[in-house]
């Protein structure tokens, strides 16, 4: 392929629309999702139970499907995916019952911060880095961000305007986040049929009869020479996901309409405009790398946007506290493309679905148990904003060792495994 074309490829073209199509739907439901089980009459401890083991769920299934996606076939896992994506939307849609609500959080694919979960963004990213030359990976990684945050912005402003439409129009609270649901499913349903033309190119290449003979250690989640840098990378990309966990954005906008008695439309323009300036600060990951190397990219753009987090829930009016939200956006993707470029530069080709599926589990592992707390923390009105202030120190602190621990090694923007 061409280094000045990487987007003409036909799978990298489809690995973007389906990035879309999901991250929309994302964003879509993840804008209501407390509110619609507010709605259904969970308290709030329960929502942060449910929403916790909605991203513990994921862990396991993730786990499973990425670190087999290299030999069973990445295709067929992501379609695997999509139908977990669909069936947990019918579950939701069909039922009050928290447990079997617990359930299909657990087992299928629910994002409630509007990001990536499932199994989609490892294997997804694999697939991409196999396609692009090495030159292009971080600046097709920053795209592919790029389209994601887009996708969630337009989602939750979608969204918002949607529900408030149908509620000015005689639909009920319940009824209007029904339609929203009905969305979600059919998307996963989409998905399945759009990765069934998901060409032979994007799987693991196989390996010549040289390559074969060479002696290989164990296996251990689908890694083997690269086993023990994944892990450490593991480790605190888990304490940055549980800082992270504090403010899902089903959380942030449950938290607008409580403090601030914001309408569905409002909160919608709000996590547009975040989205859209994340969007935007991921894409200039790859020019800033490439001055001053992967994880200095990685740290010193997220540590000012931290700082700025934990100011949120100080501004007294909620023009000034979207003002500092926005302006805490506009930073905040920068490590984003950096990270995945980074781990896909520090592992093997064959290892790079289960390298970024076992730092995605990481994460999500991470994140799990955080909204758990945040329900606990919303019982105390006195503590209602006390989220923004311990993700944004948690953050600070990631930003901190993962500096000491890889400074000295640390590849360079265009470096191979």
């Amino acid at each position: 392929m061409s280094s000045a074309t990487p987007f003409h490829a036909p799978d990298v073209r489809l690995l973007f629309v389906t990035r879309a199509v999901r991250l929309f739907a994302y964003g879509f439901l993840a804008l209501i999702l407390w509110l619609y089980l507010a709605a259904l009459g969970l308290t709030v401890e329960r929502i942060g139970l449910l929403t916790s083991m909605t991203l513990l769920g994921d862990v396991a299934v993730s786990l499973w499907i990425t670190t087999t996606a290299d030999r069973v076939g990445r295709k067929r896992m992501l379609i695997v995916g999509a139908v977990l994506m669909a069936l947990a939307g019918a579950v939701f849609l069909s039922t009050d019952d928290f447990y079997l609500l617990l359930a299909a959080a657990t087992i299928g694919v629910i994002s409630p911060s509007g990001n990536e979960v499932g199994p989609f963004l490892a294997i997804e990213q694999a697939a991409l880095a196999q396609v692009v030359t090495t030159e292009q990976r971080t600046r097709v990684f920053a795209w592919y961000n790029l389209t994601g945050s887009l996708a969630t912005a337009f989602g939750a402003l979608l969204c918002g305007l949607l529900v408030q439409f149908l509620q000015t129009d005689g639909f009920t609270a319940l009824q209007s986040y029904h339609i929203v649901l009905w969305y979600y499913a059919g998307t996963g349903v989409l998905l399945a049929l759009l990765f069934t033309r998901l060409s032979p190119t994007s799987e693991v290449l196989a390996v010549s009869q040289s390559e074969a003979e060479q002696p290989r250690p164990a296996a251990f989640l689908g890694l083997h020479h690269s086993r023990g840098v994944v892990l450490r990378l593991s480790a605190l990309f888990a304490l940055d996901a549980f800082a992270g966990g504090f403010v899902l954005q089903t959380i942030m906008a449950y938290w607008f309409q409580e403090r601030f008695h914001a309408d569905p439309a409002t909160l919608g323009g709000i996590f547009w405009g975040a989205n859209f300036l994340a969007g935007f600060s991921a894409l200039a990951a790859a020019s800033i790398a490439k001055r001053v190397g992967l994880l200095n990219t990685m740290i010193f753009t997220h540590a000012p946007s931290n700082l700025l987090l934990i100011l949120v829930p100080f501004m007294p009016t909620l023009p000034l506290a979207v003002g500092v939200l926005l302006l805490r956006f506009a930073i905040s993707q920068m490590d984003v493309p950096a990270r995945q470029s980074y781990t896909a530069a520090v592992v093997r080709p064959d290892e790079r679905s289960a390298a970024a599926g076992v730092t995605g589990v990481a994460r999500t592992a991470g994140a799990a148990l955080s909204p758990f707390l945040v329900g606990l923390l919303f019982t105390n009105p006195m503590l209602a904003g006390a989220p923004f202030v311990v993700s944004g120190a948690l953050k600070l602190v990631y930003d901190g060792l993962l500096y000491w621990r890889f400074r000295a090694s640390a590849p360079s923007e265009n470096q191979t495994p």
